[in-house]
């Protein structure tokens, strides 16, 4: 199951993705005069706290709908999109997590995750725009594989930590390098409004055969930037989930960026680096996962 969050009358609206486009939750759940909502979810915060049961009861919503070819279905490209998840507790990246990323940082690969935090003002959508901070000149992209929980999950194994996990979504990890290496903190420079664009679908666990061997791509007015495979990682989705989770407590809802490959604007020669600027527009795309398109301003 994809689904994506969408504004409608200044409200957030869950939706799932058909073959004949976005069903609106809750719009077709009164079109087909549902009396008994209370098992059909009307957000994402609802679905990921009620996977199971939400899911059964989407999937049966679209089945109606479909064969009673209802009006709340939306093109795509009509749509503005939220990001696709709305309200985490936390959102953990993991830093310098493909190897190849790693040498062009002139980094050694760790020898555990390196783990920082991000916070939910960065949060953005597809097809929105991205402002740049005004005390930046040095913004970059990140091509991430975003793992979304979807149960409580303390101290857990690797071997079941993807049973943990909710889905996957596409995102760009902006980084405004000036601002990130000001200290050793990376925060300033990871934390800046609308630096996680995340989207444009949540896609659901069981449609991610391997999300360890994915292709991955940035691609920047056209031009193909980044190009790898979640295989390149140093730590895959299952080691992350359960390291992590020896050290706090993951939610539903919690969104884990995996870390970025190689080709990053921070990985090239000093004098051949030229930074984001107003009017580019950077399309990420991740196998099976989604295109995640957005532009600078």
């Amino acid at each position: 199951m994809k689904t994506v969050n969408f504004y409608k009358n200044d409200r957030i609206m869950l939706g799932v993705k058909t073959e004949i486009g976005i069903l609106d939750v809750e719009a077709a759940a009164n079109e087909l005069m549902i009396t008994n909502k209370s098992d059909i979810p009307l957000s994402i915060d609802e679905l990921l706290m009620n996977r199971e049961i939400g899911q059964q009861a989407l999937m049966s919503l679209v089945d109606q709908a479909l064969e009673k070819n209802i009006q709340s279905f939306y093109s795509e490209a009509l749509l503005s999109y939220g990001p696709s998840v709305t309200n985490p507790e936390k959102i953990i990246c993991v830093g310098l997590n493909y190897k190849k990323h790693a040498q062009e940082s002139n980094m050694s690969v760790p020898k555990e995750p390196l783990l920082f935090s991000k916070f939910n003002n960065t949060l953005s959508g597809h097809k929105n725009k991205i402002k740049l901070p005004a005390n930046s000149t040095q913004v970059d992209y990140e091509a991430e594989l975003a793992i979304i929980m979807g149960k409580q999950a303390k101290n857990i194994k690797k071997e079941e930590a993807l049973s943990y996990v909710f889905g996957f979504s596409v995102s760009n990890d902006l980084s405004a390098r000036d601002l990130q290496f000001r200290s050793s903190q990376w925060l300033l420079g990871k934390t800046c409004d609308a630096f996680t664009p995340l989207g444009p679908y949540l896609v659901s666990h069981d449609e991610i055969e391997n999300p360890n061997r994915l292709s991955i791509r940035s691609i920047v007015n056209g031009e193909v930037r980044q190009d790898s495979n979640t295989s390149d990682m140093v730590f895959n989705c299952s080691e992350i989930v359960s390291y992590i989770s020896e050290y706090m407590t993951l939610y539903p809802g919690d969104v884990i960026l995996t870390g970025t490959p190689a080709g990053v604007i921070a990985g090239y020669p000093e004098d051949s680096r030229v930074w984001l600027k107003d009017g580019d527009e950077i399309t990420i795309e991740i196998e099976n996962v989604g295109q995640l398109y957005n532009r600078i301003i």
